[in-house]
C-alpha cells in the first residue's frame, strides 16, 4: 500500500485512543533522506520499536510531506502518556536515539521525544 492506494490498519479487540503528534525536520534534502533511510524496516533500531511496544503503545506511524513530520499514536483507552513517555525516556538506547535523531530534527539534542514532538489539537472528524 502507498499513498494513493491508502495505509491499512490493524483491528484490535480493545477500544483505543490516538495521539496525533507533529515535528518539523532541518530543511536539508540529504538529511531527510537519512531519516528516512534511519525509520526504515531495514535500518530502525529494533531495541527502539520494542521500548515502544513495552510501554503500551499499540501503533506507531510517522508521515513525512518536506520537512513537516506527522505521528500517529494508538493506545488503549486507560494509556497515561506522560506516565509511559517517561519510562521510555529511560530505557536502554532511547536517549542515544533522541540525540542521534535531533541531527535530523528542528529540536534540542537533548531533548526527549515527548519534549520534540508537539501534540496537534483535533479540529475537525466526520460527526455523528
Amino acid at each position: 500500500m502507498n499513498k494513493t492506494e491508502g495505509y491499512a490498519q490493524k483491528s484490535y479487540t480493545l477500544p483505543t485512543k490516538r495521539y496525533c503528534q507533529t515535528l518539523d525536520l532541518k530543511d536539508d534534502p540529504e538529511l531527510i533522506r537519512e531519516y528516512i533511510k534511519r525509520h526504515s524496516e531495514a535500518h530502525h533500531w529494533p531495541e527502539i520499536a520494542e521500548g515502544i511496544r513495552s510501554v503500551g503503545i499499540l501503533e506507531m506511524e510517522i508521515y513525512q510531506l518536506g520537512t513537516k513530520l506527522f505521528m500517529i499514536v494508538e493506545t488503549p483507552l486507560d494509556f497515561e502518556w506522560e506516565t509511559a513517555f517517561a519510562k521510555l525516556a529511560g530505557l536502554p538506547r532511547q536517549a542515544e536515539w533522541e540525540e542521534y535523531m535531533s541531527l535530523f530534527q528542528e529540536a534540542d539534542p537533548g531533548a526527549t521525544s515527548s519534549e520534540k514532538w508537539q501534540q496537534m489539537d483535533r479540529i475537525f472528524h466526520l460527526y455523528e
